[in-house]
């Protein structure tokens, strides 16, 4: 089955191993293959833009999502989600998630299962910060 990517100018693509960076104009891609990581450049984290716990954990998934050895980033991953679920228990079904489609195989949904933790752990910090601005008032 093939799938179909638009580049806006200057969008970056992973696939496979590879770093893809599209030039001065939008273009459509047309890739071909099966088991191919593909992820766009919206979807990429990097050590740098990974400065919370739940976007810790998005990360070790991706690693294990671009890895031809998805098993080697297990023992982070599972030290990020013990930490995650020792801060906030209320994280769990998304843990719970991440562990199944991991296990299935299914490492993309994994990813996307991550995305959910990111913005559940979002609101847990914005009530924390109202409730710290409210105590302070």
């Amino acid at each position: 089955m093939a799938l179909k990517v638009e580049l806006k100018p200057h969008e970056r693509i992973i696939i496979g191993a590879c770093v893809i960076t599209n030039t001065e104009q939008r273009t459509k891609l047309l890739i071909e293959g099966e088991k191919i990581p593909i992820l766009r450049e919206k979807d990429i984290l990097t050590s740098a833009t990974a400065d919370t716990p739940a976007k810790l954990i998005y990360l070790a998934v991706q690693l294990m999502y671009l890895s031809p050895d998805p098993q080697a980033h297990h023992p982070t991953y599972f030290s990020l989600m013990r930490d995650m679920l020792n801060a906030a228990p209320s994280s769990w079904p998304f843990i719970e998630g991440i562990n199944n489609h991991i296990l299935n195989g299914e490492v993309y949904l994994a990813l996307k299962e991550a995305k959910k933790l990111i913005a559940h752990e979002e609101k847990l910090l914005a009530s924390a910060r109202s409730m710290q601005s409210a105590k302070s008032a």
